[in-house]
C-alpha cells in the first residue's frame, strides 16, 4: 500500500478530472493525498454560466473552489504560486528544485503528474516535465514511483497502451460532485447534463466515456 500519494498539476480542477476517482480510492484505504496545485488558473477565460466572476475576482474565486474541491475529496493542498500561463517561461532547473523542496518535506511514496509535452497545456507539460526531472533527483533506492497521465488526442499513437487504467465508472457521480465545486469552470458543462432528457443523457454517457477510466504511465528513469 502507498504511504503517501501527491498528486502535482498545473491548475485548480486537474486534480478532479484527471485523478478524482483514483484520489478517493486511495482515501477509502486511509492513504494520505497531497494536491500540489502549480496555479490559480486566473488567467482561464471561464467566468462563470452565467458569468459571475471577472478577471480581478477570478483568482481568489478560484482558489476558494480549490480549497472547497480537496476538501470535498478529503486531501491536503500545497499552492506552488506560479502564475497562470507563465510556467512554460520559468526556469525548469528552479521550478524542479522547488518542487524537490516541497517532495522533501510531504515525503510522498507516489508521484503523479502531467505526461510532457502529451499533456495539451503548456503549463501541464512545463510543470510535468519540472516534476519528472525533481523526482529524478532522488538517488533509486529513495525514489519514489512517478505516474504520469497522457491526455493528447493521439499520445497512444506515440506511447502505446498506458501500464495503469483505473475505472472509476462505480464513482463516475461523486467524481462529477467534485468536478462541479469548481463551479466556475464546470457549471456550464454540467448543467448541459443535469435532467432526463436524451440529449443530457447522452452527453452524460459521452462524459464518462472520456473521464470514467483514469489512465496513467509508469515513468522508467532508466537506472
Amino acid at each position: 500500500m502507498e504511504q503517501h500519494v501527491v498528486v502535482i498539476y498545473a491548475h485548480p480542477d486537474d486534480e478532479c478530472f484527471g485523478t478524482a476517482g483514483t484520489i478517493m480510492e486511495y482515501r477509502k484505504k486511509g492513504v494520505p493525498v497531497t494536491y500540489v496545485c502549480g496555479t490559480l488558473g486566473e488567467m482561464g477565460r471561464n467566468m462563470g454560466s452565467p458569468t459571475f466572476a471577472n478577471r480581478e475576482t477570478l483568482p481568489a474565486l478560484r482558489k476558494k473552489e480549490l480549497e472547497d474541491a480537496c476538501a470535498f475529496l478529503d486531501i491536503d493542498l500545497h499552492l506552488l504560486g506560479y502564475r497562470d500561463k507563465t510556467i512554460e517561461f520559468e526556469d525548469r532547473k528552479e521550478v524542479a528544485t522547488h518542487i524537490k523542496e516541497v517532495l522533501d518535506e510531504l515525503k510522498p511514496s507516489l508521484v503523479i503528474t502531467h505526461y510532457p509535452p502529451f499533456a495539451v497545456h503548456p503549463d501541464h507539460n512545463a510543470l510535468g516535465a519540472a516534476t519528472i526531472d525533481a523526482v529524478g533527483m532522488y538517488d533509486k533506492d529513495e525514489r519514489p514511483d512517478l505516474w504520469a497521465t497522457a491526455i493528447s488526442k493521439d499520445f497512444e499513437k506515440h506511447l502505446g497502451k498506458p501500464h495503469i487504467i483505473n475505472d472509476i465508472t462505480p464513482m463516475f457521480d461523486q467524481k462529477l460532485e467534485a468536478i462541479m465545486v469548481h463551479k466556475s469552470q464546470a457549471q456550464g458543462m454540467l448543467e448541459r447534463m443535469s435532467g432526463s432528457s436524451q440529449d443530457a443523457i447522452a452527453l452524460k454517457a459521452a462524459w464518462e466515456k472520456r473521464l470514467g477510466k483514469e489512465q496513467f504511465f509508469i515513468w522508467d528513469y532508466e537506472d
